[in-house]
Formats: C-alpha cells, sequence, structure tokens
C-alpha cells in the first residue's frame, strides 16, 4: 500500500470513528434509556454476529472480491447441524457433515472465481441462491430450526458471558485478533493484499494467485458458518431463511463504511470494528426510538450510496489495477 493510499485510508477511518463517537454521546446524552449497562451490553451482543461476518467479508474484499452467499452460508449449515441432532445424528458427526458443506461451498466458489475467471458478484449471487434453495428443498422441514438439548454443552458459544461480557462478543474480538494475525502477520495475508492492490502485478511476481483467491472465499465460509453456529446457539434456533432478510447489506455497509475499499488492498481489522460500532449504535438508537424497520433500511441504504461514493473518490480504479469481473 502507497503512503498516499494509507493516509486516505487512515483519513477515513478517523472520520468515521469520530462520527461514531458524536452519534453515540449524542444518543447517550438525549435517548433515555440508551446509556445503560443493559442497553448497551444488548447491543455489543446484537452487533456480534454482524461483526464477524463483517471479518470474513473483509477478507474478501481486501483481495478484490465480494461475497454475497454470505447469509445463505450464516444460515444453511447451521442449519443443517440442528436439523441433523434432531433427526437422531450425534453431535461430532452432525458438526463435521456442516464444516464440510462450508468447506464445499468455500471451495466451489474459489474456483468458480479464480480458475473459471466468472466475475465474483454472479458467482456468489448464484451459488447464495443454490444453496438457500437446497437448504430448503433438501435439509428443512420447518423454516425455523429449533435447539436440541444435545447440543447444550456448546450453547455457552452464544448464551454464555465471561466476566459480565456476552459470549459473542468475546467471539468478535477473538475472531478479530485471528483475522489481523493472518492478514498482518502471514505471507499468505501479504499476498491476499498483494492481489487485491494489482492482480496482474502479484502474479507477474510470482505470487500464487488462483490459490490465495480460492482460500479467502473458503475462509470467508468458514467464518460464516461460525458466525451462523454462534447466532442459533444466541436466539435458540435458526431461522433458515434469513438469507431473505437486508443483512448481507448490513454486512457491506460495515465493510465499505469502515474503510475497506472496494478497489481492493486496504483496511484491516480495526476499519470493521469501526464500521460494526457505528453501524450497531445507529441501529439500537433507531430501534430505540421505534422507528419502523421499512425507514432504518432507507435510512442505511442512504448511508451505504454515500459510503460507496466515498470510497469511488478515496480509492479510484485505473488501467493498471482494473480487472474483469471486479466489482
Amino acid at each position: 500500500m502507497s503512503p498516499a493510499h494509507r493516509a486516505r485510508s487512515i483519513s477515513q477511518q478517523t472520520i468515521v470513528f469520530a462520527i461514531f463517537v458524536l452519534i453515540f454521546a449524542g444518543f447517550a446524552l438525549g435517548l433515555p434509556g440508551f446509556f445503560t449497562a443493559s442497553n448497551l451490553l444488548g447491543l455489543l451482543q446484537n452487533v456480534a454476529i454482524l461483526g464477524i461476518l463483517g471479518l470474513a467479508m473483509a477478507i474478501v474484499v481486501i483481495g478484490r472480491g465480494i461475497d454475497i452467499s454470505m447469509v445463505a452460508v450464516l444460515a444453511v449449515p447451521a442449519g443443517l447441524l440442528l436439523q441433523l441432532v434432531q433427526d437422531g445424528y450425534g453431535v461430532p458427526t452432525a458438526m463435521l457433515i456442516a464444516l464440510a458443506i462450508a468447506l464445499a461451498f468455500g471451495l466451489i466458489n474459489g474456483w468458480l472465481i479464480a480458475y473459471a475467471e466468472v466475475p465474483s458478484l454472479f458467482t456468489t449471487l448464484a451459488s447464495g441462491l443454490f444453496l438457500a434453495g437446497l437448504g430448503q428443498v433438501a435439509f428443512f422441514r420447518l423454516d425455523v430450526v429449533q435447539w436440541s438439548p444435545s447440543l447444550d454443552a456448546i450453547s455457552w458459544i452464544g448464551r454464555g458471558t465471561l466476566a459480565g461480557v456476552p459470549m459473542p462478543v468475546i467471539l468478535f474480538g477473538i475472531v478479530a485478533l485471528l483475522v489481523s494475525a493472518f492478514l498482518r502477520r502471514t505471507r499468505l495475508g501479504s499476498y491476499l493484499y498483494a492481489i487485491g492492490d494489482n492482480p496482474a502485478g502479484a502474479r507477474t511476481t510470482g505470487i500464487p494467485t488462483r490459490p490465495v483467491i480460492v482460500l479467502q472465499y473458503v475462509l470467508a465460509a468458514l467464518i460464516g458458518a461460525f458466525a451462523g453456529l454462534v447466532m442459533a446457539a444466541s436466539v435458540n434456533s435458526m431461522p433458515t431463511r434469513i438469507y431473505n432478510s437486508t443483512l448481507i447489506y448490513d454486512v457491506i455497509l460495515v465493510v465499505v463504511l469502515g474503510g475497506i475499499g472496494l478497489s481492493g488492498g486496504r483496511g484491516g481489522v480495526v476499519n470493521v470494528v469501526i464500521g460494526t460500532a457505528l453501524i450497531g449504535t445507529l441501529l439500537n438508537g433507531m430501534t430505540i426510538l421505534d422507528v419502523s424497520y421499512s425507514a432504518q433500511n432507507l435510512v442505511k441504504g442512504v448511508i451505504l450510496l454515500i459510503a460507496i461514493l466515498i470510497d469511488s473518490f478515496l480509492n479510484p480504479r485505473n488501467e493498471e489495477t482494473a480487472q474483469q469481473g471486479d466489482i
């Protein structure tokens, strides 16, 4: 990343953080019930899943891709795990099957994008619809799959606390540390930034671009499936039709608003944390103000559009860094 790009990224990150501080302070001072321990803990728990998905999306976007299928991989492997346990399968067997589904899904996405050279937007849109449809047709009998008592041994990942902090928040922090270490401390992480910044240049220097692209979609699928398990444990069920919700737009909003450039090769975990904090605070405040769901979607849509426009200005594409099929 060049000094100029780094400066722009830091500037955007600082601006977004300042906006978060202002909104948080405004809600704390003017919104009754916002600045209470129970509400703040609830806020953190509500955005933990969004934050984990944001980390998965960040890995893909840094590598100059996008993963529209992420909510399907959140719902289907976790829902399949719950369904298999209900049907009498042992927990270890059910977990292995769910893990295999997520792993195979990530591999297929990665292969189609890296080797078949299908644009990531169209690949993940189609694969997400396929996986969601497969779940409804072949895996689930009901739209909401209930948590089984046999899984109570792992229910702590969604309902437990550590020093008063909900476990989903703790797990978001752990995943953030692991993703940060991968991106900043490993050779594969540096490869990912190089591919996102200039795919042709990375290939010329000998970086195995295709395997690294496959890896990023596998990691995204595994992290998404983990987020689904945490969510299922939190709400004691898996609403499998969540893929029809606006959650994927919230994930993209967190990533883009936090300062991870859609042109690739820029940003990191801190951007995701800041974006998650801002969106979580905004949604919590609108909920307390009893803003309707439709109005909340309107606000999020406007913010996403503004964030994309800002990203286009701060991280412009050019002929050297352009790639067919980019988002």
